[in-house]
């Protein structure tokens, strides 16, 4: 599961990510309301862990935000307040569940866990696209009923540009969705993998939108 922690204590986020990602979870951070809510328009995030508190933009705000445009991420409140109306307060902005601070991280993880198993749309596990054939399950690449070897990273992007289907995503978005440290590489590595694609799935069906970034070309 992708986990994004929008919490504005700079300590606690790096504890957090650090335990979450010891945890088996993909961990994003975000240290204010407003860098919350452009992080979920550009990653697909599976649970985010949002602090009533934040600056920028409170939680409450990212919460009903995400609600008003059908946004079914789900949401686990945190804050410091522990009376049963802030509790219900936060229920009813459309958060999914409730933690008050301090909380036992073991408890955390759990209710995370619980929260991923709440399924939201369902995505088809094989998709096709003209000759080619993705099993997203088997992570299988077939084209022209031929297979095709990808590293595991490259199996991210394509799926990703896929599911887009046909709108251009950019290099920084296919950073946060095929690497863990996405802060820390160029665009440059996004051109290099989409080189090593184009050479294994053909020149033309991956296409570059200056401006936009890339997308798969319409069969």
């Amino acid at each position: 599961m992708r986990i994004l922690v929008a919490e504005d204590d700079p300590l606690l986020s790096d504890t957090l990510r650090d335990g979450l990602t010891a945890e088996g979870f993909t961990v994003d951070i975000a240290l204010d309301g407003i860098t919350a809510l452009e992080r979920l328009s550009e990653i697909d995030i599976d649970v985010l862990v949002l602090d009533r508190d934040l600056p920028g933009m409170s939680g409450d705000a990212v919460c009903r935000n995400l609600r008003e445009f059908n946004d079914d991420t789900r949401v686990l409140m945190l804050t410091a307040a522990s009376s049963v109306t802030d509790r219900v307060e936060g229920l009813d902005l459309g958060a999914d569940d409730y933690l008050t601070k301090p909380f036992a991280f073991v408890e955390l993880v759990a209710r995370i866990r619980a929260l991923g198993r709440r399924t939201r749309s369902v995505v088809a596990p094989v998709i096709e696209h003209g000759s080619l054939r993705v099993d997203t399950i088997r992570r299988t690449v077939w084209l022209n009923h031929e297979s095709v070897r990808l590293s595991p990273k490259e199996f991210e992007v394509l799926e990703a540009l896929l599911r887009a289907d046909g709108a251009p995503l950019r290099s920084e978005q296919l950073l946060d969705i095929a690497w863990d440290t996405p802060d820390t590489l160029s665009r440059g590595v996004v051109r290099v993998l989409i080189h090593s694609l184009r050479k294994k799935i053909g020149p033309d069906l991956i296409e570059h939108e200056p401006g936009h970034g890339y997308r798969v070309r319409q069969p």
